[in-house]
Formats: C-alpha cells, sequence, structure tokens
C-alpha cells in the first residue's frame, strides 16, 4: 500500500480550521479621487441620513466640495423616536 504524501485522510479527520477573527471592523476614507480636482483629496465625512439598516454618511472633497462617495454604516442600533 503507497503512503499518502499529503496526508489527506488526516486532513479529513481533523475538520474544518477554526473560524477566524476580522482584522478590522470598519474602515474610514482619509482621501478619495474627486473628478472634478481630477486627483485624489483630502475628504470630509458628513451624516447623511439615519435609516433602519444604519447610518448613511457622504464623503466630500475638501477643495471643492464635491461629493466623492458614500458609506452606510450598520454598526449603529436602531434610534427609535418613541
Amino acid at each position: 500500500m503507497k503512503r499518502d504524501p499529503y496526508n489527506i485522510a488526516a486532513r479529513k479527520a481533523v475538520g474544518r480550521p477554526p473560524e477566524q477573527t476580522p482584522d478590522f471592523d470598519q474602515l474610514e476614507a482619509t482621501e478619495l479621487y474627486c473628478p472634478k480636482c481630477r486627483m485624489a483629496v483630502p475628504v470630509r465625512k458628513s451624516l447623511l441620513l439615519v435609516l433602519p439598516e444604519g447610518d448613511k454618511y457622504e464623503y466630500r472633497c475638501q477643495y471643492c466640495g464635491t461629493t466623492v462617495g458614500d458609506k452606510i454604516d450598520r454598526g449603529s442600533k436602531y434610534r427609535s423616536i418613541f
């Protein structure tokens, strides 16, 4: 009987590897490409809407004010008015 060089039978017995935790929770943009300025520019993040699925933020160019992106932060809890 030949030996299994990859030891596949032993891997199947062990099972799946443990679940890995993410290295980060949220990303924050500091610079984005502005089509009006035609280069990567620093941005300002401002709250645009409060939605049931999370808060929606808008990224704007610091120089000309053009909207260069948006993001929904799903980590925030829904806030009830009542």
